[in-house]
């Protein structure tokens, strides 16, 4: 009886120094944010990723009382910023504005990953999905004439090498849009990845670079402004916000009925956040979203905003992976 005693008390105090932690991340998860809450960006500033993240963090700070800053950490196609985050804390105050690139594409691209983009992360919810969008220096399609997407197929056969495609970095979609075009016509266009679209954008506009297939929220302005000639969009349909946009698959002829190579965003934690703050984030995101001033100036750049619950996003990536392996694979896409 003494034995079976001394078991039962020794079990019990087991028992409850094990819930320790998950009481202590209970209480922390009910009681979140008292400071504040940093969203990484995996790119340069300036950006669709930037763009969405800058959106939603003054409605964030709005909803939770707390102050909401990005923080742009660029390099290795998004990976340096993405793995920080999953070494990060899971205690809410860390977040990150992860991509196709981040969570779907990169983990083909890359022998060696310093993160899991499936295990190390809770998806939390899908921001927006954009078309990337083919857009050249005016010069430099004034200098090759092209004036559509068959013109650019043939003046990169004529010039094997020295057309320059610039990209917001190794293993983003903008980057396998590109080798995706290369390979379904069978052209040689030189890649420079950068760490960002903003810094591409730049150099592109000052005709350093020659063509990109940028995301369409961060190129629209410069097409709106004439800064950039813009050929098609790369996604299945059009894109409402440029409807006379056709696509690449449309312009392109019967060898690229099959292309399409879009983009998406979407609020990741690092694995193990309380699942009640989880939740909050993923309600007040999706809430942020729909409100009319976002709302609209999202869709006036291209991008559809979404708010997929944490279940949904977790699916949407796991099936965004199998695709891009698929079209790295048939790309024969290799990391610089």
């Amino acid at each position: 009886m003494r034995h079976r005693r001394h078991f039962l008390l020794t079990s019990a105090a087991l028992s409850a120094g094990a819930s320790v932690p998950l009481l202590a991340r209970a209480q922390g998860g009910a009681g979140w944010p008292t400071r504040t809450v940093r969203i990484v960006v995996p790119f340069a500033a300036g950006g669709t990723t930037d763009i969405i993240a800058r959106a939603l963090a003054p409605e964030l700070q709005k909803a939770f009382g707390q102050p909401f800053v990005i923080d742009n950490k660029a390099g290795a196609g998004g990976n340096l910023g993405a793995a920080e985050v999953a070494k990060a804390a899971p205690d809410g105050y860390t977040l990150l504005m992860g991509t196709v690139g981040t969570h779907a594409i990169n983990a083909a691209l890359y022998p060696k990953m310093p993160y899991d983009p499936l295990k190390d992360f809770t998806p939390l919810t899908l921001a927006a999905g954009v078309p990337n969008v083919l857009v050249l220096n005016p010069l430099s399609a004034q200098r090759y004439g092209i004036q559509s997407v068959p013109d650019l197929a043939r003046a990169a056969r004529a010039n094997p090498g020295k057309l320059n495609m610039a990209s917001s970095g190794n293993g983003t979609s903008i980057h396998l849009a590109g080798e995706l075009f290369k390979t379904m016509t069978g052209t040689f266009m030189v890649h420079f990845p950068y760490r960002g679209s903003g810094p591409a954008l730049l150099d592109l506009i000052a005709g350093n670079m020659d063509l990109m297939f940028d995301n369409l929220p961060s190129a629209m302005p410069h097409i709106k402004a004439g800064k950039l000639k813009a050929l098609a969009v790369t996604s299945a349909i059009r894109s409402a916000a440029l409807p006379d946009l056709p696509t690449v698959a449309e312009a392109g002829g019967p060898a690229m009925r099959d292309f399409e190579a879009s983009s998406w965003f979407g609020l990741l934690a690092p694995a193990g956040i309380a699942a009640e703050t989880a939740t909050r984030l993923q309600q007040e995101t999706s809430k942020a979203l729909q409100q009319p001033v976002i709302k609209e100036r999202l869709l006036a750049l291209g991008a559809n905003p979404s708010g997929l619950s944490g279940v949904d996003f977790m699916r949407y990536i796991e099936a965004e992976t199998t695709k891009w392996a698929r079209v790295v694979k048939a790309s024969g896409a290799k990391v610089d």
